[in-house]
């Protein structure tokens, strides 16, 4: 499973270098948001593909009002997903902690399948690049 999981990551790092919306950008993603608590991940399971913006601060006063932040700025980060996000303020991680959620989800992918491998990373790409971008937009009203 371990090797599985690299070289899909590898992969997708592949794929990724070659998207002509990535020319000229020094990492693939701004994962990174220098915001304290605010994440952009992935996931890739067995059940499908989720692109995720997570407000993990570990004081839930603190988190919730960075959720609140971001809902208020629902629209605007919604209006590059015709589908909607799907917006969690209290999901809960496989190892217990609870942080918050905004997240793009495609279900029907098995990371398993390597034929389903092209699918996860057109699906991934394409909307964390969208993500990124909301983010971006409200960010400094959000600081």
């Amino acid at each position: 499973m371990r090797q599985l999981k690299k070289e899909f990551w590898e992969g997708y790092g592949t794929f990724c270098r070659d998207l002509p919306e990535m020319a000229g950008r020094r990492d693939n993603f701004l994962l990174n948001t220098k915001m304290k608590g605010v994440e952009f991940k992935y996931d890739a399971t067995r059940t499908g593909a989720e692109v995720i913006l997570e407000i993990n601060l570990r004081d839930e006063n603190e988190r919730l009002r960075k959720y609140e932040q971001f809902e208020r700025y629902r629209a605007v980060i919604e209006s590059e997903f015709p589908d909607g996000l799907v917006w969690d303020f209290a999901y809960r991680r496989p190892c217990g902690n609870e942080v918050c959620r905004i997240y793009s989800r495609r279900e029907g992918l098995d990371i398993h399948r390597r034929s389903d491998w092209l699918a996860f990373y057109r699906f991934m790409a394409t909307e964390m690049l969208k993500l990124e971008q909301a983010f971006l937009e409200v960010k400094d009203a959000i600081e």
